[in-house]
């Protein structure tokens, strides 16, 4: 029962804020094992956080009383001032209105049409490793997740460099962000310096390059049957689509949300498996076996280790690995009241490495997630993309790619790597850091 929260005072925070700027996942564990499950945190005069690692009341808000619960400003309007309003960064009934027109569009059997394009970029990107060599995974996989979306979203193929330079201005945005929040001291001089005006003439470059994209594909006469079809054929309850400005702005949140949470994850996917080679020889084990004459769905459907590999990744490094929430109803959770107003931070990464729930919660053990496991067991401990009406609309497409990513690099590559543990940089996602491995041919 959450009664009396014990309070993280400002003056232990501005103590502390050189390495809450480096990293806040050491501070926030030193204080869920002196307070507990849920805390409070002052970070300025009259204002306060409260801080979770509790899944059950994780649940009750993404899902059970969703209702009663939004998004923060940090989620909506200053992600959306460089990616527009859509899925992610919407709220209310806008949020719901969107959802209900992209949904059916992310539905198994319509994503079962775009496996043959995820193989294809794949096997395209992964020929181009350099092998026996130390290099850094991350920017591979980067590039791999941005095209697998980009080839997915538009069937596009790159005569010139603009996939490479929207890539260029999404990530140039998420670093700009990055510095808004977490030197808001500093924004004064983002405004001044014309750091915040460059970098919205770069959105909206990527917004005129889209809106070329979009109009050519409806003069087109072809089928594609890539999502911009898909998106281009919905229709809202009265029978109109998307204008174009909508549909860029969801087009820009699919490439942010799709392709960098999926290259984290594969990196911290392909870093765990260098560090277990017994854990590794199982996934080969899996995917060495013929699987000629079965069809690509059906393909992925066998590499049942190789997914619980990933899930396991993302139960220790969740690339989501904190959301929050505002109270907009008035709402009690274990005797814990809510005001109207008050934030809540959940942190995933704490839920996910919990010591009451999760045996060794610090060790790589992907039979947690064995095909014999129910499920159930731990729906209130496992986040990987979200819960409740907001989860992750893309979760089913990335899991097919990383699925095919991993079984394809370790069937082509034995995996090593020089270090002995795994390195974090939290920024708006949980990054990797220093993803140095050895790929050498089998």
């Amino acid at each position: 029962m959450y009664n009396n929260l014990s309070t993280v005072s400002f003056f232990k925070v501005l103590k502390n804020a050189g390495r809450i700027l480096k990293n806040p996942l050491p501070f926030h564990h030193e204080n869920f094992q002196k307070y507990g499950d849920v805390f409070k945190v002052k970070i300025g005069p009259g204002k306060s956080v409260i801080f979770t690692r509790d899944g059950g009341f994780a649940k009750h808000m993404l899902q059970k009383q969703h209702k009663k619960y939004a998004k923060s400003d940090l989620q909506t309007k200053d992600l959306a001032k460089y990616i527009g309003e859509g899925l992610l960064t919407s709220n209310g009934e806008k949020w719901l209105r969107q959802r209900r027109l992209i949904q059916p569009a992310f539905h198994k059997k319509k994503l079962e049409s775009l496996i043959d394009i995820i193989k294809e970029v794949i096997q395209e990107e992964s020929d181009k490793i350099t092998v026996d060599k130390v290099i850094d995974v991350f920017p591979l996989m980067s590039d791999l997740a941005f095209n697998v979306v980009a080839k997915s979203l538009f069937s596009y193929t790159d005569t010139g460099n603009t996939i490479s330079r929207l890539q260029y201005i999404t990530e140039t945005a998420q670093k700009s962000l990055i510095k808004e929040i977490r030197q808001p001291y500093k924004r004064w001089w983002f405004y001044l310096s014309g750091k915040i005006k460059n970098t919205h003439k770069l959105t909206q470059e990527a917004r005129d390059i889209l809106n070329t994209i979009i109009e050519e594909r409806k003069k087109s006469d072809k089928e594609y049957n890539d999502l911009l079809d898909m998106l281009l054929a919905a229709r809202y309850d009265d029978g109109s689509m998307m204008d174009n400005e909508q549909l860029i702005d969801e087009i820009l949140i699919l490439f942010v949300a799709g392709h960098e949470t999926t290259s984290n994850a594969l990196t911290f996917t392909l870093m765990l498996l260098a560090l277990h080679p017994e854990i590794q020889d199982r996934v080969y084990a899996e995917v060495f076996d013929d699987k000629d004459g079965l069809s690509l769905i059906n393909e992925i459907a066998e590499y049942t280790y190789t997914k619980q590999c990933i899930e396991e990744a993302m139960r220790l490094y969740p690339p989501v690995y904190f959301s929050d929430r505002v109270v907009i109803e008035d709402d009690v959770y274990n005797n814990l009241k809510l005001k109207k107003g008050n934030t809540i931070l959940i942190s995933f990464f704490e839920i996910h490495r919990h010591k009451d729930f999760w045996s060794n919660p610090d060790q790589f053990n992907p039979d947690r997630f064995g095909i014999d496991v129910d499920k159930k067991q731990y729906s209130d401990h496992y986040f990987p993309f979200g819960a409740g009406p907001r989860m992750c609309i893309g979760n089913n497409f990335a899991m097919y790619e990383m699925v095919l990513t991993i079984s394809n690099m370790v069937k082509k590559y034995k995996v090593n790597t020089i270090h002995k543990t795994v390195e974090i940089k939290p920024l708006i996602t949980l990054k990797p850091q220093k993803a140095n491995l050895i790929l050498c041919v089998r």
